[in-house]
């Protein structure tokens, strides 16, 4: 096992009624920035709740972060954000509101002489960002718990991310029932996101980091377990609260400690999204598959132990248990309705796609990804090409 350090100061509020706690938390003085996505917390509940604890409170709202946060919208939140003087910020929703509200709160306490984009890449160090609280309203990215965040650039075609302790958020609001009301197509990328967001930390070699990779393999296996029981009936309570812990576990920060990390799924899926505008699920599902595929010689004692402990498939030979743990895993993704080939999303021209992620690995100086360092993007254009 590699060595580590770990932190973690979120405090976390799990369960039904737990938005109340928000007036726990949040000072009574305080000038709020309620950030949130398309207006869906209006029809969920979720909106009168969070108005309600923070009764007494200064509120300004900024609706309409859309998924992918998108940057030039984002700096619209800090422009409102320092005209109103705000000190605190609340996102409400997914990941995409939750990115953004890091970076909007980054955003809040930099240099005004600093050109904000120099926050994403971590190109300009962040002393200091406003504090943060979040209500989680759709289970994927667990940035509700983590010091992470992924910004979108369009006019220059940017998905790149930035990482700084200092927007760890103060306190998240994991309330599993408002799972209920989502969409299928979010709730499957939820799946896909929890469940490739822990491959990426465990798919690589054996690394003797052995309750990490019990973390791992638990969460996996959750949540193949509880994926059919959500489909059938999306309201069933004990299904909603595993699917929001796992997808919070999985991102939270125990499960890659001490262990070789591979994110090229995620490098790929990122410039997937910036040049066809697809899900982050959408990309993730697209990719990893593939990878697998490509890196199999390096991942497949891995992948047998995979294959064994989540899937539950027999035999002695690793071969041909790491094989059938790819095919597993693009049935389970396509069984939660979300599609792994590009032609599925309409894109016909599978060459251009890989020209293109190619082309924009070089340009975001993504080099040498994998666990090994070894994954090029002139590989990486294969194993997108093996995905049309």
């Amino acid at each position: 096992m590699n060595n580590f350090s770990f932190h973690n100061p979120t405090r976390l509020h799990f369960g039904q009624g737990q938005i109340a706690q928000i007036g726990n938390e949040i000072p009574p003085t305080a000038r709020v920035l309620l950030l949130y996505g398309g207006g869906s917390i209006k029809r969920n509940g979720v909106y009168d709740q969070v108005i309600a604890a923070l009764a007494g409170r200064t509120v300004v709202e900024f609706a309409g972060i859309p998924a992918n946060p998108e940057f030039d919208t984002l700096m619209q939140a800090v422009e409102l954000g320092k005209q109103e003087r705000v000190d605190w910020v609340l996102g409400v929703g997914g990941g995409s509101v939750l990115d953004g509200s890091k970076f909007i709160a980054a955003a809040l306490a930099l240099d005004p002489d600093i050109d904000p984009w120099l926050i994403i890449g971590n190109k300009t160090p962040l002393k200091s960002a406003l504090p943060i609280g979040c209500v989680l309203t759709l289970p994927a990215t667990g940035s509700e718990a983590n010091f992470a965040a992924v910004v979108t650039r369009r006019e220059t075609q940017d998905k790149l991310s930035f990482k700084n302790p200092v927007v760890f958020p103060r306190f998240s609001v994991l309330d599993p029932s408002v799972i209920s009301t989502l969409p299928p197509r979010q709730l499957g990328n939820g799946l896909v996101d929890a469940f490739v967001h822990t491959t990426e930390q465990y798919l690589t070699f054996p690394n003797e980091a052995r309750v990490q990779d019990r973390l791992a393999e638990g969460i996996l296996s959750t949540l193949v377990e509880i994926a059919p029981t959500l489909l059938a009936d999306q309201s069933d309570y004990a299904a909603q609260a595993n699917l929001m812990w796992a997808a919070d576990q999985a991102m939270y920060g125990l499960v890659p400690l001490g262990q070789p990390l591979d994110w090229a799924t995620h490098a790929i899926g990122h410039e997937l999204t910036a040049l066809y505008g697809l899900d982050h699920a959408q990309t993730l599902a697209i990719a990893l598959p593939n990878l697998l595929d490509y890196t199999f010689e390096t991942k497949r004692a891995k992948l047998a132990q995979y294959g064994r402990r989540v899937w539950g498939l027999a035999g002695d030979d690793d071969g041909a248990v790491a094989r059938a743990a790819i095919v597993a895993t693009r049935r389970f993704f396509e069984s939660v309705g979300v599609k792994t080939r590009l032609a599925d999303y309409g894109i016909t021209d599978a060459t251009a796609a890989a020209d293109g992620v190619e082309a924009q690995l070089n340009r975001h100086k993504r080099l040498a990804l994998g666990e090994h360092g070894t994954l090029t993007p002139s590989d990486c254009r294969a194993i997108v090409l093996a995905a049309a």
